[in-house]
């Protein structure tokens, strides 16, 4: 009999690559696992994992909308229509297990899994546990957990600390540094400057680079900078004027990013943290603030306390980032010192570490 297995969640990045990455570690070792998705319709998810070489199923649901009030009365109806959804979709699917990655359609999904008895599983990327991931711990078979000291949320003994599952490409990370700055069109005697605010983008670390961009220049820095969204028309003319400026709303081969760093200035995300422990290169850290609980923050305080990174504030970034970027680009000795603190927090097989636990359970 074939193993069946329907992996819950989405949302962000954040969410969806540790689940592809847990997927194909899971069809890796038994290829003949059959593997379902389940993600919130309309969401990122339903565009990212069909590209990966997976099917999904859309469910009709949404989070609290914490902007507008009015907009949650639906709620309530919402969920009652996913669960029957969710009845319908393991009706035809039967799954043996059901992983749980975060975002909204991961509740509704392990939830009936847990109403019918089948293993569930739950992969938390972050240092402060989610809301929906906290109820359902406590009756799932295992929780895996990116960080120690995650008691607080989930019963002691379900938990196994696995780290987060990174891109195959990024854990791998065969790319040299000279091979990946002739990708970007920038010459290897300079120090590299990689600036990136995620896949959405950073007002905060965009403003502050547009506004102390010649001070950077003057520092004889160069930059590759994935802009977002945000700004990015802005960022994209700077540019064009400044050779040792390569700018872009979005970063597609992130290896060649990360290999040719030499200092990044990020946002906290837990894939972020996770991908720059494996690159090992130092880093200052601007955490979103308007994060569920702080969240980046409290990642990025996990590196900070562990001398492997700084951290500039959000509010504080315009002012502030870039003078740290230009300090730790003259401080050689202090980013030996975060290569070797990164090198100690670096997981590439967490992929496998989550695929075997589950296989060996069903």
């Amino acid at each position: 009999m074939h193993k069946k297995i329907i992996i819950a969640g989405g949302g962000t990045g954040g969410h969806i690559f540790p689940a592809i990455a847990i997927a194909h570690a899971l069809q890796r070792k038994d290829p003949s696992i059959q593997i379902l998705f389940v993600g919130a319709k309309g969401k990122m998810e339903m565009e990212k994992v069909p590209q990966a070489g997976y099917e999904i199923k859309g469910l009709d649901i949404a989070g609290f909308n914490r902007g507008s009030l009015i907009k949650n009365l639906a709620l309530p109806f919402k969920l009652i229509k996913s669960f029957f959804q969710v009845r319908k979709i393991f009706g035809a699917f039967t799954p043996d297990a059901v992983i749980g990655v975060g975002g909204y359609s991961t509740f509704p999904v392990l939830k009936y899994a847990q109403s019918r008895g089948i293993p569930t599983f739950i992969h938390e990327s972050n240092s402060f546990a989610g809301k929906a991931n906290i109820l359902l711990g406590r009756n799932a078979t295992k929780v895996f957990t990116a960080t120690d000291g995650m008691e607080r949320f989930f019963p002691a003994d379900k938990i196994m600390v696995t780290g987060n599952p990174v891109r195959q490409a990024i854990a791998a990370m065969n790319t040299t540094r000279a091979e990946a700055l002739q990708y970007f069109s920038l010459p290897p005697e300079k120090l590299t400057v990689l600036i990136v605010g995620g896949s959405l983008g950073a007002r905060s670390i965009n403003e502050a680079v547009i506004a102390h961009v010649g001070a950077l220049l003057k520092a004889n820095l160069q930059l590759i900078w994935q802009t977002g969204k945000t700004l990015s028309k802005e960022a994209m003319e700077i540019a064009v004027e400044h050779k040792e400026i390569w700018a872009n709303p979005f970063i597609t081969e992130m290896q060649y990013a990360y290999a040719a760093a030499d200092i990044i200035m990020a946002r906290a995300g837990a894939m972020t943290v996770a991908e720059i422990c494996v690159a090992q290169k130092p880093v200052i850290f601007v955490p979103y603030p308007f994060a569920t609980e702080d969240h980046q923050t409290v990642n990025a305080l996990q590196l900070v306390n562990k001398g492997a990174a700084w951290m500039v504030k959000d509010n504080e970034a315009k002012a502030a980032a870039i003078a740290k970027v230009i300090e730790l680009a003259g401080d050689g000795a202090t980013r030996k010192q975060m290569n070797q603190a990164l090198s100690a927090l670096s997981v590439t097989d967490a992929d496998e570490r989550v695929a075997n636990e589950i296989l060996k359970t069903i």
